[in-house]
């Protein structure tokens, strides 16, 4: 952008007209842009509205904000239960929030069961956080790997049959 004059540094006289009087080297072709690497936007999240209701599983590798009622199970990388939501099924995601009402089991890395929070179910997590007023019937179970269902149970109590032999 900018470059330093000439005038106040030392040197003769002849070295500055023989650079005056060679060509110009040709300017570098200025470099193509290059893909952008990087990450799209993520979409917005899916959000299913109040008056609606599934039957059936639903899977996305996004995340879904659900206000209505579903029964079935779920499976997201966010998953939002609002406070006028009834999940009857298994919900699986790395981040649930849970404001509503789930009947059945809760998988996930992060699990936040909020004060209007009603769940009927196991609790399956890595970390978890329940506020006060929250309503809880069942178990919490802390796991590594909260997410794979193989873990736990049989497996689990094979697993340790296996080491005391």
């Amino acid at each position: 952008m900018f470059s330093k004059s000439k005038i106040n540094e030392p040197g003769t006289k002849a070295a500055e007209s023989e650079k005056a009087a060679a060509p110009a080297a040709p300017a570098p072709a200025p470099a193509e842009p290059k893909a952008s690497t990087a990450p799209k936007p993520k979409p917005p999240a899916s959000v299913l509205s109040s008056d609606l209701h599934i039957t059936g599983n639903l899977k996305t590798s996004g995340d879904i904000q659900v206000e209505g009622t579903v029964e079935g199970d779920i499976r997201a990388h966010l998953l939002t239960i609002g406070e006028t939501a009834t999940i009857k099924g298994e919900v699986t995601a790395d981040d649930v929030v849970v404001n509503g009402r789930i009947v059945g089991r809760v998988r996930g890395l992060k699990v936040r069961l909020t004060s209007t929070a009603r769940v009927e179910g196991d609790i399956i997590h890595k970390t978890i956080a329940i506020e006060s007023g929250a309503h809880f019937e069942g178990s919490v179970q802390r796991q590594d790997d909260p997410l794979n269902p193989g873990r736990g149970g049989k497996a689990a109590a094979n697993a340790a049959a296996d080491v005391k032999q």
